[in-house]
């Protein structure tokens, strides 16, 4: 049986490279496989899935008006593999779900569960609700802990806790830390309200 999978990280945890993998074990079978990223991750050029290892590979590339339906689909497609699936809207979560169970195409999603405020991005909730199988990837935090929340930085390397939900960036703009370390130095409550150290 096919079915909808969520592989999450934090950042720098080899998303991209388990990804490249997976596609490369189908086809070393014999089994064609359709890659997607985000169009508006232009890190390493529009429609290239690339990895901090130096693999790379160009896919297919989606936005918030892609439908993901069979008849978009080649017939020979075994397997749909998405990059930075964070950025999927909560429908094309739906339409993927659908693939899976009716058309028995499996597909695998790659992503991040939260963005620098600690907040889901819309598709990451989707797929922690309807992905028939989750698997965390892990990576570890600068103090050795485990990294499970993405941090934010500014051009001077300090952490920025506010603004636009999406942000393209890589090493230079984000950092992978402990929930420890997330909150650290936080003078902000929850709620963005001054916190108790402020």
């Amino acid at each position: 049986m096919s079915k909808l999978y969520f592989r999450y990280a934090a950042m720098n945890a080899g998303k991209s490279t388990a990804l490249l993998q997976a596609a490369y074990n189908y086809e070393e079978r014999g089994m064609r496989v359709a890659l997607f990223t985000a169009a508006l991750d232009t890190r390493t050029g529009t429609g290239t899935i690339s990895s901090r290892l130096g693999l790379s590979r160009q896919a297919a590339v989606f936005g918030p008006d892609t439908v993901f339906d069979r008849r978009h689909i080649p017939t020979d497609v075994r397997c749909m593999l998405i990059d930075e699936a964070q950025f999927l809207t909560a429908e094309q979560v739906r339409q993927l779900h659908r693939m899976a169970h009716v058309d028995g195409i499996p597909v695998l999603c790659y992503g991040l569960r939260g963005d620098f405020r600690g907040m889901g991005f819309p598709g990451s909730l989707m797929l922690l609700t309807l992905a028939d199988d989750l698997e965390e990837m892990k990576t570890i935090c600068a103090c050795g802990r485990k990294a499970s929340m993405n941090m934010r930085l500014d051009a001077e390397g300090r952490r920025v806790s506010e603004g636009e939900q999406v942000v393209i960036g890589g090493n230079e703009r984000y950092r992978a830390v402990c929930p420890s370390c997330f909150y650290a130095n936080d003078t902000a409550g929850p709620d963005g309200a001054p916190g108790l150290f402020a």
